[in-house]
C-alpha cells in the first residue's frame, strides 16, 4: 500500500471519529434535555391548574358576597341558612359575616316549637292488623321545586325501633347504617339522632341527647331536656321536649334526640320564614292509622339541592302525618332497604359512622 493510500485511510478514520464524537455529544444533550422539558411542562400544567383554581375560588367568593350582600334578602337568608347547616358552608359564610349578623338571619328563619302535648288517642291501635298489613312496606318517590327523595311507609309500627352502633364514648366509634341494620337483621333503616361532630370530623361515637333502644336507656347525657323523637309501648310516635326519664315515664320504648318537631296533633308548628335552608333531610312521622313514615330527601346534588323544614312539613302533611319530627340530616341522610342504600349520599367521602338508626324488623 502506498503512503498516499495510508494517509487517505487515516483521514477517513479521523473524520468518522469526529462524526461519532458529535453524534455522541448530541445524544447526551438530547437525553439531558428530556427531564428538563418534562419538568418545564409539569410546571406549566401546575401553574395553569393553580390559576384556574384561584379564579374559581375568587368567583365563588364573589358569588357568596353577592348572595350575602346583594339586593335579594330572601336569597341571602336562604343561602346563609343552607350553608350554616354544613361543615364547610358555615366557614365560608363567616368570611364575610359576623356571628351577630348570622344569628339575626337564623332567627328570621327558625321554628317556633310551641305545641300541646301529643295526643296519642289521635292514632289508631294496630293490634288487629292482618298478616298482609303487617308485612306491608311501601316506597314512594317525593319531590318539590328544589328536591327529590323517598318516603317509606311501614304499615305495622311495632316493626319500627331504634338500633345502636354499640357502646358510646370518646373511645368508641359509630357504625355505618348498613352495619347497624345488618347487626339487627333489619330489612330497612334510616339514620336517626345527631352526634358530636365538631368541624365535620365526628366519628359517631357520642350521640347528641338521649338514646333509648328496645326499652333500655343507652345514653342519657346531663341535659335538662331536648327534642325527643320516640315510639311508645303502644307503637305510637311521641315527639316533644323531655328527658330520658320523662320519656320512660310516658312508656317510650325507643327514642333518639334531635329535631325540631314539625307536626304535632295534626297541626304544623309555626315557622319564621322557611324555617331553615335547603339541605339533605331525614324525618319520621306517623299517620292516623298507625303507619310510620320514614322520609329522606337528597341534597347537595345537581338534581336535588335539598329541602327546607317548610318543604318537609308539606310532604309529611301530604302523606297524612299526624305527628312528625326532623332527624339528623346533611351528609348523614341515608335510607337502607333490603341490603342496599336506595338514595344518594351527600357526603363526598362516603357513608358516615353514626351512633344509631331507625330500623324496621
Amino acid at each position: 500500500m502506498s503512503d498516499l493510500e495510508i494517509i487517505e485511510d487515516n483521514e477517513i478514520i479521523e473524520d468518522l471519529e469526529i462524526i461519532d464524537d458529535k453524534v455522541g455529544e448530541t445524544g447526551i444533550e438530547e437525553k439531558s434535555k428530556k427531564p428538563h422539558r418534562f419538568l418545564t411542562a409539569l410546571g406549566r400544567v401546575f401553574i395553569l391548574l393553580f390559576t384556574v383554581l384561584f379564579i374559581l375560588v375568587i368567583f365563588l367568593l364573589g358569588v357568596v358576597r353577592i348572595l350575602e350582600f346583594g339586593p335579594s334578602k330572601a336569597a341571602r337568608n336562604l343561602f346563609v341558612n343552607s350553608a350554616m347547616e354544613s361543615s364547610l358552608g358555615h366557614v365560608v359564610v363567616k368570611i364575610f359575616m359576623s356571628d351577630e349578623e348570622i344569628a339575626k338571619i337564623r332567627a328570621i328563619n327558625s321554628v317556633e316549637e310551641e305545641f300541646e302535648e301529643v295526643k296519642t288517642e289521635l292514632i289508631a291501635d294496630t293490634d288487629e292488623l292482618t298478616e298482609t298489613e303487617k308485612d306491608s312496606i311501601e316506597i314512594v318517590d317525593v319531590s318539590g321545586d328544589t328536591f327529590s327523595g323517598k318516603a317509606m311507609l311501614v304499615r305495622d309500627p311495632s316493626r319500627v325501633f331504634v338500633g345502636v352502633s354499640g357502646p358510646y364514648g370518646e373511645e368508641y366509634r359509630g357504625k355505618q347504617i348498613t352495619a347497624i341494620a345488618e347487626s339487627y337483621g333489619a330489612v330497612a333503616a334510616i339514620n336517626a339522632g345527631g352526634f358530636q361532630d365538631a368541624g365535620g370530623t365526628g366519628n359517631g361515637g357520642i350521640p347528641v341527647g338521649a338514646v333509648i333502644s328496645e326499652g333500655e336507656i343507652k345514653y342519657d347525657p346531663p341535659i335538662s331536656s331536648f327534642d325527643l323523637v320516640g315510639i311508645d309501648e303502644d307503637n305510637k310516635l311521641i315527639v316533644g321536649k323531655m328527658t330520658a326519664a320523662q320519656a320512660k315515664e310516658k312508656g317510650v320504648r325507643d327514642a333518639v334526640a334531635w329535631g325540631p318537631i314539625l307536626i304535632a296533633n295534626g297541626e304544623p308548628v309555626d315557622l319564621h320564614g322557611q324555617g331553615s335552608g335547603l339541605n339533605p333531610r331525614t324525618a319520621i312521622g306517623q299517620k292516623a292509622d298507625g303507619t310510620i313514615i320514614l322520609l329522606v330527601i337528597d341534597g347537595r346534588q345537581v338534581y336535588s339541592i335539598g329541602a327546607t323544614f317548610a318543604d318537609i312539613i308539606q310532604v309529611m302533611l301530604n302523606l297524612g302525618a299526624v305527628n312528625a319530627a326532623n332527624l339528623d340530616g346533611g351528609s348523614s341522610t341515608l335510607m337502607y332497604y333490603e341490603g342496599e342504600i336506595i338514595n344518594k349520599c351527600a357526603s363526598v367521602v362516603g357513608h358516615r359512622n353514626m351512633p344509631n338508626a331507625i330500623l324496621v324488623k
